[in-house]
């Protein structure tokens, strides 16, 4: 601020940049807190994924990078000012301490938020996963911070002469950054983007599945049975003893049709017993009553319908394959008519 209690242009561009900010890179920001409060307490985390043999490219530009147990995604510190087009420091120093010194300087320093210059000061210290001495690095979010804040400072003409060649090196970064999130980048590098799907099943499956086995309900209405009875061309209707392959053709044009992992944790909760070679419960039964039931109620509701237009088992197929494609699956958009 001025002393007429206007604002400064620096204080404008740092809460314009602080305004800009995504919420994946504030998460990335808040992990980074976490970890620095791991050192605080004499904790040094450990990277689950990532290597140096294969760093994260962009461009003509490779900086080894890695995720932490805490799910970090974290630039060696070394390959951070190799990105910048930054030397290492005089001798004895660190990294570190020539990050820290170029953000500090006369030109830049006005353009640098706080926060940015608490991660450069900060440095994150982990293990690789293969064991090893400490290393050093900064959190992915870092760069493209500190790119904005040095392209930032070359359009106020702040930058000196010798620094222009890394503002052109951040202006470089910038747009690989503009085609592809620094996180996606970092997960793609360390192989961590596999690992993340999994999580996500699981978080998927913590809500879509009871962790207890509900009270049995009739969830699949008789209209579903008798199209199937139909389209197959057997005789309806019938007592309690339904063919046996209907658990075959439920998996089929229902279970498998339902978010990707849901029936192989059905069938691991409700498993074959090896006297009957049955299932003792229904896999409906371990359904969520909020998320799972509904949308498998939803699902039948959905396609009795496109049983009932169809003439053929195999029409119906192609309906259905169309409007819930299996994972994974080729989807056919030409359907020809049933003869």
């Amino acid at each position: 601020m001025t002393d007429d209690g206007n604002e400064t242009p620096q204080s404008k561009g740092g809460k314009a940049r602080a305004a800009s900010v995504s919420p994946e890179q504030r998460s990335e920001i808040a992990r980074a807190g976490a970890t620095a409060r791991w050192a605080a307490l004499g904790k040094v985390p450990k990277a689950t994924h990532g290597s140096a043999d294969h760093p994260l490219k962009i461009g003509d530009v490779e900086i080894p990078c890695y995720v932490l147990e805490d799910g970090t995604r974290v630039l060696s510190q070394r390959g951070t000012l190799g990105g910048l087009g930054l030397s290492q420091g005089t001798s004895g120093g660190s990294g570190g301490d020539r990050l820290t010194s170029f953000a500090s300087g006369k030109g830049i320093s006005p353009f640098v938020s706080s926060e940015l210059r608490a991660m450069i000061e900060n440095p994150i210290r982990f293990r690789h996963s293969k064991g090893g001495g400490v290393a050093f690095g900064y959190p992915a979010t870092i760069l493209p911070e500190i790119c904005e804040s040095v392209l930032s400072a070359r359009q106020a003409g702040a930058l000196q002469r010798q620094q222009q060649h890394i503002a052109a090196q951040c202006e470089a970064l910038v747009r690989a950054f503009a085609k592809v999130g620094i996180v996606a980048l970092v997960d793609e590098a360390t192989g961590y983007q596999s690992a993340r799907e999994r999580d996500e099943l699981h978080k998927l499956l913590s809500v879509y599945l009871s962790e207890e086995r509900l009270a049995w309900a009739k969830r699949f209405p008789d209209e579903f049975y008798k199209q199937v009875y139909r389209l197959r061309g057997w005789k309806w209707p019938v007592g309690k003893a339904k063919t046996p392959l209907l658990g075959h053709i439920t998996n089929d044009v229902v279970y498998e049709r339902l978010p990707a992992g849901v029936l192989p944790k059905l069938q691991e909760l409700n498993p074959t017993e090896d006297e009957t070679k049955r299932r003792k419960h229904r896999h409906h039964q371990f359904l969520s009553e909020d998320v799972g039931q509904p949308d498998l109620r939803d699902h039948i509701l959905q396609i009795i319908p496109l049983m009932k237009v169809s003439r053929t088992w195999e029409g119906f197929k192609k309906h259905l394959d169309v409007a819930f494609p299996k994972k994974g699956t080729q989807i056919l958009l030409d359907i020809d008519e049933e003869t």
